[in-house]
């Protein structure tokens, strides 16, 4: 109880520092100021996480997992937004595709391939329902094609693009798909994301001291869940320039600001995934995984297509032939991996090897 109440205590304190120093800004510029909002961005994201678990836990699985990957998409699509509409320095033709396809990569490759390890060392293989993961396989694997793709063999528009009418069609598109998916998961086949052992979050839970908050602290988490993503939003913008620099000084291409913008986003999903993952709930860990991933496309997406289409910004979406290489790679050794209902250290191992691959390209191309 003490633990849960000093948690509590913090992720309140936390965010609010957060919004009082982001208004400071504008009375102190520094280096040891923007580390200090650094911090406080962590901190917020934590937070986050905190808040986000306490009402999963509360409306139980998978409507937890769904909650904390729509709340990891509104930071990103805010992120995203945000930064093409005020950075001047930034290619913000670009931005939009190589976060997303940064997201897609840290997930299929880094968030499932570290959490299979984790898993794999403490209890050797766990078991997954496997209905639900070629469900959400098939739907991630069709809007990937579709956005990261397809806009590199289009005619109508080169380098990459959609015309407006083109990217407003397939944007609906995949935001249809992600409806779709959502149903499923949540109303027609909610049983195909649940573990095969029937352990809901409610168990997990309870398996590890935790006891279902009261309305009173779910109204609260909620507040201050809203607080966290909007102070994230807002500091990243903030501090989008300082990252920049230190891209550009380490000798990086900027897409490499992606990277950076898509490992802020991620980050609370992945604590969440690898906790679960510890405590033999690889279920929980893949639902949160493939929906983050999901939701990154299917919502982030057709937001920022129509943003960029009543604003006339340009966006590239098309990956390169490398990028493309090491995508097709991903959805390939991860639908191999998963094809048996089972995961096993191996699996894990060469995910992260591709992860690891990807990041070094990336930084030296």
């Amino acid at each position: 109880m003490y633990k849960n109440k000093y948690l509590r205590t913090w992720t309140i304190i936390v965010p609010l520092l957060a919004w009082l120093l982001y208004f400071g800004s504008a009375f102190f510029s520094s280096g040891y100021y923007s580390i200090l909002l650094t911090f406080l961005l962590l901190g917020s994201v934590l937070a986050a996480v905190y808040h986000s678990e306490v009402i999963a836990r509360r409306i139980g699985e998978p409507f937890g997992t769904l909650l904390l990957a729509f709340a990891i998409t509104v930071i990103e699509v805010g992120l995203i937004i945000s930064i093409m509409l005020g950075a001047k320095g930034l290619e913000t033709i670009t931005l939009a595709r190589d976060t997303v396809f940064a997201a897609v990569m840290i997930i299929l490759t880094g968030i499932i391939g570290i959490c299979i390890v984790i898993g794999s060392l403490r209890y050797r293989e766990q078991s997954f329902t496997l209905k639900g993961v070629s469900t959400a396989l098939i739907t991630l694997t069709a809007v990937v094609v579709f956005l990261l793709i397809l806009p590199n063999y289009t005619v109508s528009h080169s380098g990459g693009e959609y015309t407006s009418f083109q990217l407003l069609f397939i944007a609906l598109i995949c935001l249809s798909l992600y409806l779709g998916f959502t149903m499923v998961q949540t109303i027609r086949h909610r049983s195909f994301f649940i573990s095969p052992q029937n352990k809901l979050l409610e168990d997990y839970g309870r398996k590890n001291g935790h006891k279902k908050a009261s309305h009173k602290n779910i109204y609260i988490s909620i507040f201050f869940l809203i607080l966290c993503l909007g102070i994230v939003v807002l500091m990243a913008k903030l501090l989008s320039k300082d990252v920049e620099f230190i891209v550009i000084s380490v000798g990086a291409p900027k897409s490499a600001v992606g990277i950076v913008i898509a490992g802020i986003v991620l980050l609370p999903e992945a604590l969440s995934a690898f906790r679960a993952a510890k405590n033999d709930q690889i279920q929980t860990s893949l639902n949160l995984a493939f929906g983050s991933a999901l939701a990154s496309i299917g919502l982030s997406i057709p937001a920022i297509a129509i943003i960029s289409v009543i604003t006339g910004i340009r966006m590239t979406l098309g990956i390169d032939i490398k990028s493309t290489v090491l995508l097709g790679l991903s959805l390939f050794i991860i639908t191999v991996s998963l094809a048996t209902g089972k995961t096993n250290i191996m699996q894990g191992i060469v995910l992260v090897g591709i992860f690891l691959i990807y990041l070094f390209i990336s930084i030296v191309p």
